[in-house]
Order: C-alpha cells, then sequence, then structure tokens
C-alpha cells in the first residue's frame, strides 16, 4: 500500500503532461498550416493580378481580357473591353499588398497603382475561383 498514491499521481502527472505536448504540437500544426494555406492564396492571388495588371501595362488588352473571370467576359465584349480601358489613364506600375479575406469569404488584393500622369491611386481588386481550373481570376473590378 506504501507509495500507491504516489504512483498513481506520478502517473497522473505523466499523462498530464504527454496530453498537453500532444494538444500543444496539434495546435502548433495546426497553426502552421493555416499559415501555409495563407501564404500559398497569397501568392496565387498576387500572380493573377500581376499577370492581369502586367497585361493592360503591355497594351495587351486580348491578354488582360482572357486573364478576368468567365462572369466578366460574357458582360463585356473583347472589344467593348479595349475601347474602356483603352480610354482610361495609363497605369505606369502597381505594388500589391497581402490578400484580403472578406467576411463573406471573398478574396481581393489591395493595390496602389501610379498611373503615367502621375497619380497615384489604392484599388481592391477582387478575385473569385476558376471552377474548372482552380486558379484565382480578377472578377468583378472596372476601374
Amino acid at each position: 500500500m506504501e507509495g500507491r498514491a504516489a504512483r498513481v499521481w506520478l502517473g497522473l502527472g505523466v499523462a498530464g503532461a504527454v496530453l498537453a505536448l500532444c494538444c500543444g504540437a496539434g495546435v502548433i500544426s495546426f497553426g502552421g498550416l493555416f499559415l501555409t494555406s495563407y501564404q500559398a492564396l497569397n501568392e496565387q492571388a498576387h500572380r493573377a493580378v500581376g499577370d492581369y495588371l502586367d497585361a493592360e501595362i503591355a497594351g495587351d488588352f486580348e491578354e488582360a481580357y482572357e486573364l478576368r473571370c468567365a462572369r466578366d467576359r460574357r458582360s463585356e465584349s473583347l472589344p467593348e473591353f479595349r475601347d474602356r480601358v483603352s480610354s482610361l489613364p495609363r497605369i505606369e506600375s502597381y505594388e500589391l499588398s497581402d490578400v484580403e479575406i472578406t467576411q463573406a469569404g471573398n478574396v481581393r488584393v489591395p493595390a496602389v497603382v501610379n498611373y503615367e500622369d502621375g497619380r497615384q491611386e489604392r484599388l481592391l481588386v477582387p478575385l473569385a475561383q476558376d471552377e474548372t481550373t482552380g486558379e484565382l481570376e480578377v472578377c468583378g473590378w472596372r476601374r
């Protein structure tokens, strides 16, 4: 009988320590998974917006048009898009910030756009996921 209580408490202490270690490792793993997923989303969003803005800067309106989502392409023909965008001030450069995810689950990328006339504007570029490829596309943005 002697020492039995001490062994019980020692066993409970070791079990508690193992449980705390496992829970802590799970929390850290989940945090790492979330961070990695966010970084991947941010990278894909930057690529989508960057490719679109680069095409606009280069004057390649066909490429810019194709980088928009299907809904946007259905609502505006290529000639309409070309006429509208070519009438706007030309973008000279841009800087993208980290992706934002709204409470509704929408993804958008903040961008600071510098125009050839010297103006600067802060824009939020909305993105949507292409249902066939899974890639992000500029969707719902008109400047």
